[in-house]
């Protein structure tokens, strides 16, 4: 098989984790029904974004990779549908807490998990509170249908990361997001800006991107964010082949051939051309 399909599904997130985990689950059974093989959802879809403000209280709703109950259910949904899927959670482990991704193959099995990176600090996305940064490294992850990158919210604004995902031979990057409205500074949108950066991977590496967000306004704490949605699936040349409104749940669904595409890449010579022993300074500033 050459050809792959992939979605994206943009959700609004409740204050209730099984309201929010069934509702993900509508939406993907949508995806697979629009023929999506390999099926996005946002950044931590079951819960609302807690990282808004500093709450001890929310540590609470980390659990262990073993045994994590809603692993296992959305596990059981990529063996029926024969998806898959990669799932967002927030992971205890030991003393330590990640923002954390699971790669869920088509017949239910677990590949691995990848911890989220880069993690922001800032008036509404206070996520250093929470997250220790992860010391998995960016991985790829060969599923029954794709060899995937994935990568999670603020790991979408460095280029690095999609850099290093595509010359360990990612056919298609994912990333799962949560973002929005700057709360100390709602005349900023930065929707455009979060677009084009991601748009600019897929072209460097031409290498089709996948980004799910959350949409709906959130308020904890006195603090609000108003997330944009706007998920999107870009081509390998970076132009956005597929998107969804900034308020509206639904999915998007895009089909690739990963031969034609492998064939484009090598004949651009992007990789090739490469001077690797000219890029030190990346590891010393």
């Amino acid at each position: 098989m050459t050809t792959v399909s992939v979605s994206a599904v943009q959700m609004a997130c409740a204050d209730k984790r099984q309201q929010n985990i069934s509702r993900a689950i509508e939406l993907v059974h949508e995806a697979a029904a629009e023929g999506g093989q390999i099926i996005l959802l946002p950044e931590l879809f079951s819960d609302r974004y807690f990282c808004k403000t500093q709450n001890p209280e929310y540590f609470r709703l980390a659990a262990e990779l073993a045994g994590h109950p809603m692993l296992e259910q959305m596990a059981a949904l990529a063996a029926e549908l024969q998806v898959v899927l990669p799932v967002s959670f927030f992971e205890r482990a030991g003393q330590n807490y990640f923002n954390s991704l699971a790669i869920i193959d088509a017949d239910g099995s677990n590949l691995g998990i990848y911890r989220k990176s880069h993690i922001p600090d800032g008036p509404g996305y206070q996520e250093k509170f929470y997250f220790t940064p992860g010391e998995t490294g960016f991985k790829v992850w060969q599923t029954r249908y794709a060899t995937i990158g994935t990568a999670v919210c603020w790991d979408q604004w460095f280029p690095e990361a999609a850099r290093s995902l595509c010359l360990q031979g990612a056919e298609l990057l994912f990333y799962p997001t949560a973002i929005g409205s700057e709360p100390e500074e709602p005349e900023i949108d930065s929707k455009a800006h979060w677009q084009t950066v991601m748009q600019g991977h897929a072209g460097a590496n031409m290498t089709p991107v996948i980004a799910a967000n959350r949409i709906g306004e959130e308020r904890d704490g006195g603090v609000e964010v108003s997330f944009y949605g706007s998920s999107f699936i870009a081509g390998w040349n970076g132009q956005i082949e597929a998107e969804l409104s900034r308020d509206q749940e639904g999915v998007i669904t895009q089909r690739f051939d990963l031969a034609e595409l492998a064939d484009l890449r090598a004949g651009w010579g992007l990789f090739r051309d490469r001077r690797p022993e000219l890029y030190n300074k990346l590891t010393t500033y």
